[in-house]
Order: C-alpha cells, then sequence, then structure tokens
C-alpha cells in the first residue's frame, strides 16, 4: 500500500550531507511507490515561536510564513522524516526552530512513523545520540508517532561526502521499506 511521506530537511548548506541522505530516502520511498515530498527548511522562511498562543484559538500560527502550509502536509502523511547536521551535539538551530513552531498542530499529530536522519563530522555516532533526546521530546507531543529508525551519518564533514557513505545505502533502504 502506497504511503504519504513527508521529508524535513533542515540543513543550511546547499548540498548538505544530511540533504543529500534525505534525498537517498526520497529515491528509495518513490521507487517503491510512495508519495514523497521533500521540503527544505533552507528553501522555506520558518520564523522563530513567539509564544503568543494565538494558535491555542485557532489552531494555525499567526505568523505569515510557511509553516502552517508545512504542518498541513504533515498532517496527512503516513510516514515523517526529520533531518539535522549536529551542531554542539544536537539538532541545527533550523531544525529546533521547526519543532518549537509544530505547537499549533501538535494534538492532532497522530498515527504515524517518523524516521531520523543525523549527520555528523564525528566518527562516533554516540555525537548523535544526544540529538535523539530532542527528537523523542517532540514526539512525546504525539499521540502515537513513533520513531522508527535512525540514520547515523558519521565522520561527514566536508559537502558532499554523504554520496559514496554507508548512511546512503541506509537512508536508501529505509526509504524503500517505509
Amino acid at each position: 500500500m502506497s504511503k504519504k511521506v513527508v521529508i524535513i530537511s533542515s540543513t543550511p548548506r546547499k548540498n548538505g550531507n544530511s540533504q543529500i541522505l534525505c534525498e537517498a530516502f526520497e529515491k528509495g520511498a518513490k521507487e517503491a511507490g510512495n508519495e514523497v515530498e521533500l521540503i527544505s527548511l533552507r528553501e522555506n522562511k520558518i520564523n522563530y515561536c513567539v509564544a503568543c498562543y494565538g494558535c491555542s484559538k485557532t489552531g494555525r500560527c499567526v505568523q505569515n510564513d510557511r509553516m502552517n502550509e508545512i504542518l498541513d502536509k504533515m498532517l496527512e502523511a503516513d510516514v515523517l522524516v526529520l533531518a539535522s547536521p549536529i551542531y554542539m551535539y544536537d539538532v541545527c538551530g533550523q531544525l529546533k526552530t521547526f519543532i518549537d513552531r509544530n505547537l499549533p498542530k501538535y494534538e492532532e499529530m497522530k498515527n504515524k512513523d517518523m524516521y531520523y536522519i543525523a549527520t555528523c563530522a564525528e566518527n562516533d555516532k554516540n555525537a548523535i545520540e544526544s540529538s535523539i533526546m530532542t527528537i523523542n521530546g517532540l514526539l512525546e507531543c504525539f499521540e502515537d508517532v513513533r520513531l522508527k529508525d535512525v540514520v547515523y551519518g558519521i565522520g561527514l564533514h566536508g559537502i558532499g561526502e554523504a554520496t559514496n557513505s554507508k548512511s546512503y545505502a541506509e537512508a536508501y533502504e529505509l526509504g524503500k521499506n517505509v
């Protein structure tokens, strides 16, 4: 059965390694017959949450940026993929801003599988572990959204290194098997 997959890439770098792994996941998921949309936060204006709680009245953020549209796409999805380069042992600021902006729809986000793709320069996957706590914090706010798997893109420093990495094949295979 075909699934609707939404991939959120948060790398600020054009052709960044986490973006490359998102594209590998996308390729596998499309080849398996799924409907896939890859959204780059770098190409979409996403403001910080201003804690006005206007969304608690309307279910939509009062800010005029792309977040409401992205949240609607996430609600329709069966599978969510979040991807981030690791900065200071956590998700990058772009993904953290995105996570904070889930407030208007967190109670509606239900019954989905989630995958997490993380890349870092270090060769030790423990460098990514603390960022998974951030992802799990988001999942605690959702109902029955399960972290199915993590792609550990370790040892990737230079732009484009992910293309020929073990993690590229892992991302592709996860996409094929969503």
